[in-house]
């Protein structure tokens, strides 16, 4: 067979069906239906709306282009070609709405000091 599968779903609707999942059909790269069974599992409400895990999953997503994009430009202004765990603490405690939101977050340093 030529040509690597994705472990991921189809890009394309199922030719049978026609259906496709819900991750594919609101453009999202984090999982709605992995973010709905953790809701449902955590019991935070009786009753979930069949659009909170498609929100949810949309809300962390942008979180997380935005912290990589600000550690990108960090890594960048320093001369580095990786992100680092220093660079995104760095980016998170120079931007002010991200500082409030994860400010009390810990970053975890896999290797201190090897530079």
């Amino acid at each position: 067979m030529s040509g690597r599968r994705s472990r991921r779903g189809s890009s394309r609707p199922n030719r049978r069906t026609g259906t496709c999942a819900r991750t594919v059909r609101a453009e999202l790269s984090f999982c709605v239906s992995h973010l709905e069974r953790l809701l449902r599992e955590g019991h935070y409400s009786q009753r979930l709306s069949s659009s909170a895990p498609v929100f949810m999953a949309a809300i962390i997503e942008y979180l997380t282009a935005m912290v990589l994009e600000l550690a990108g430009d960090e890594a960048q202004k320093l001369g580095y070609r990786r992100i680092t765990p220093q660079l995104l603490d760095m980016a998170i405690h120079n931007n002010p709405l991200l500082n409030a939101f994860l400010g009390n977050a810990t970053i975890s340093q896999v290797a201190p000091g090897s530079e």
